[in-house]
């Protein structure tokens, strides 16, 4: 028996050396066949299964990026040469637009002649690509000539970059584009250099002074029309006036002009594109000017007073050795007043429309008053002011007219909140910003801008405003902060604070993202839940019900959105008759009628700063009736008339109110903030990927704190 135990044994080791030998030294596969790991092959079969996607094809075979014409004028023609950079998306012959509204004369690609197609009127080059080329073309056209003016045709090309060099024969300032820009304009030993870009697709045309001044001219009488543009701004403690000039030569070449100043005024600029230089001495102002038949300047002159401006003498600047000179005058004013003028004669008053537009567009101010004149002797009219001021009400500088929050609540207690304001602000520096207990801010932006908050003794400070940043519009106001916080347990009580802002807010929504572990039962605090507001308002609802009490017994309560009672609320109950009882909320906001006759009823509530609201129900004979209302924040115009109904439907649809704070998806505010929590934020904050959305609204935040409380249970 025992050698028997051993054989069987042996056999078995035998056996195992035989397996391991067999692993050790696999049998070899038959020709023809490749042994692969497993991953590899999976992988060849998943390569197999989603062939690559092939390249998608340019959206335009070619682009011209940028073009530079230089050219030159002689003869009665003007020949350049273009030099067009670009690049060939397309594999293959690929046609390239150059040049239109022009004679090509020769076209070279790398050195090389390169023949050309005419589509619709357009030059157009075949290239090979893909490649990027540089294409040179020699074009030119003729010089269009009429009185005074010489002019020719730009080609047409292309590209939004295009750059132009024209060398003009002869001394030219009064070179124009139409449309274009003119960049430089220089001229120097008998000849012109213009500079200029062109537009893209559209046809420009260039044009210059052809008159050829005659060494006699200099010596000849200038003659020239003067209009000028007034503006007279009248501040609190100074006079300013900034003076449209505008001269039309009609005869010889003046090389300078004398403006006379009025008498008191101090000179605070001088500006114009035909100006050389500017010299004042005493009440005369003299003007160095460049050739031109049209010169166009602004001269900008101030006069303090000392105190407010009552009554003033307002003399006018006047152009010395004019033809003619006219005028027009416009008045601004800074702050409420009253502005009285009286006009001497030549002087007529007109509407403010009917100004130059160019005058009109200096204003920063409505315009208070018009003018027109023609000067008839040697000095300028003088207007008589009589300045009204009234005192300034105080206003307020700055306000938020909507604030939009987002708050991310995870299991450890730990928040993350985004607030985003709507600001109108006309001189508010800065917002003061406080933030609740073991709260840190983490970003904030103002008009998209990132900026530091400064740390004083009572909170942040956040500026609003900055050196060259003064909108008139509304701009937002961006901050995120983290928050710590007790850990959740399985159930109990949070309550969540929001930071407190020095600006009034029209309306805050705030938003409350909670984890999927957490189940909701309860919340209360400062907010109204969104739902109730029917899309951006309250809704004023009655709940009207049948209680026990002595007959003839009409009671209640109002409140306000928030569920706060209204105390001192008049409510005028009436019949069809026209009989009337009156009756006043006590501290508790409750109301009661006795007496009251069976039948139809209307119950009316008054309050200033609520909607008022009116109800109609119908008292059975030997009943008592109870009204709940609650009230719309409003004014004291705005009506709300709700229409009868039976006492079930009104238990339903209180029921169906107190059901309105439910669960809703999640906003974009919500998944822009995950993002941001994600990788943009300089700190790591763990938000809950999936939960439940709630969202409350609150109206009129005056700088006070915003807090919720809700009941929850773990799942």
């Amino acid at each position: 028996m025992k050698r028997a135990i051993v054989t069987v044994l042996a056999v078995a080791a035998l056996a195992r050396v035989e397996s391991a030998r067999a692993q050790q030294n696999p049998p070899s596969p038959p020709p023809g066949t490749v042994t692969l790991p497993l991953t590899e092959y999976d992988r060849l079969l998943d390569r197999a299964a989603r062939p690559p996607r092939r390249p998608e094809p340019p959206p335009v075979a070619a682009v011209v990026s940028r073009v530079e014409m230089r050219a030159r004028a002689a003869s009665g023609a003007v020949r350049g040469t273009a030099t067009l950079e670009g690049e060939a998306f397309g594999t293959g012959p690929v046609k390239v637009p150059l040049l239109s509204g022009t004679t090509v004369l020769d076209a070279r690609l790398a050195g090389r002649p390169l023949p050309l197609l005419v589509e619709k009127g357009t030059h157009v080059a075949v290239v090979s690509g893909p490649r990027a080329f540089s294409v040179e073309v020699d074009w030119g056209t003729a010089i269009a000539t009429e009185p005074g003016r010489a002019s020719f045709a730009l080609p047409i090309v292309p590209s939004a970059g295009a750059w132009l060099q024209l060398e003009l024969p002869g001394d030219h300032a009064d070179v124009r584009l139409e449309p274009g820009l003119v960049t430089r304009l220089e001229t120097a030993g008998g000849r012109t250099v213009v500079e200029a870009t062109l537009p893209p697709a559209s046809a420009a045309r260039l044009s210059w002074s052809s008159r050829e001044v005659q060494p006699s001219a200099a010596s000849s009488e200038a003659r020239f029309l003067a209009q000028l543009g007034t503006l007279v701004t009248v501040g609190e403690t100074e006079l300013r006036q900034a003076v449209l000039v505008d001269l039309t030569v009609l005869q010889g070449v003046p090389t300078a002009f004398h403006l006379r100043l009025p008498a008191g005024y101090e000179l605070t600029g001088v500006s114009g594109a035909s100006i050389d230089s500017s010299r004042e001495e005493g009440r005369h102002l003299t003007i160095s000017v460049r050739e031109a038949r049209r010169h166009q300047m602004l001269v900008s002159l101030e006069r303090a007073v000392g105190s407010a401006v009552t009554k003033e003498e307002l003399p006018l600047v006047a152009v010395e050795g004019a033809q003619r000179e006219s005028g027009e005058l416009v008045f601004e004013g800074a702050g409420a007043l009253e502005l009285a003028v009286k006009e001497p004669e030549g002087v007529h008053r007109m509407d403010p429309r009917e100004a130059g537009a160019s005058l009109r567009a200096l204003a920063r101010q409505p315009l208070l008053a018009a003018f027109r004149y023609q000067r008839g002797g040697e000095d300028a009219p003088r207007l008589a002011l009589d300045v009204r001021r009234f005192p300034n009400a105080p206003v307020l500088a700055a306000i938020a007219e909507r604030a939009e929050v987002t708050t991310l609540l995870n299991t450890e207690g730990r928040t993350l909140t985004e607030v985003t304001l709507s600001v109108l602000n006309q001189a508010q520096p800065f917002l003061r910003l406080g933030l609740p207990e073991g709260a840190s801010l983490l970003t904030s932006e103002v008009a998209g801008e990132a900026v530091k908050p400064a740390r004083g003794a009572d909170g942040l400070r956040v500026p609003l405003l900055r050196p060259g940043f003064r909108p008139l519009g509304s701009y937002e106001v961006k901050f995120v902060y983290v928050q710590s916080g007790t850990p959740l347990g399985r159930k109990g009580e949070a309550t969540l604070r929001l930071a407190r802002f020095d600006l009034p807010v029209s309306r805050l929504d705030w938003e409350l993202f909670l984890p999927d572990a957490l189940r909701v039962s309860a919340f209360d605090g400062d907010g109204i839940a969104t739902a109730l507001l029917g899309g951006g308002t309250t809704a004023s609802t009655a709940v009207v019900a049948l209680v026990d009490g002595p007959a003839g017994l009409v009671r209640g309560t109002l409140s306000d959105p928030t569920g706060s009672v209204v105390p001192g609320a008049t409510v005028v109950l009436s019949t069809p008759s026209g009989a009337t009882r009156t009756a006043t909320t006590d501290s508790q906001g409750r109301f009661s009628f006795t007496g009251v006759p069976a039948g139809e009823l209307r119950l009316r509530t008054e309050l200033i700063g609520f909607r008022t609201f009116e109800r109609r129900l119908r008292l059975p004979p030997g009943t008592a009736a109870r009204v709940d209302a609650r009230l719309d924040v409003g004014t004291l115009a705005e009506t709300v008339t709700v229409a009868a109904e039976n006492v079930a439907d009104e238990r339903g649809r209180a029921r169906r109110e107190e059901a309105a704070v439910q669960a809703q998806a999640a906003s974009a505010n919500v998944t822009s903030l995950q993002r941001r929590a994600a990788g943009q934020l300089p700190v790591r904050v763990d938000v809950p990927r999936s939960g439940v959305s709630y969202s409350f609204t609150r109206l009129l935040v005056l700088d006070e704190e915003t807090r919720m409380l809700f009941r929850y249970k773990s799942r």
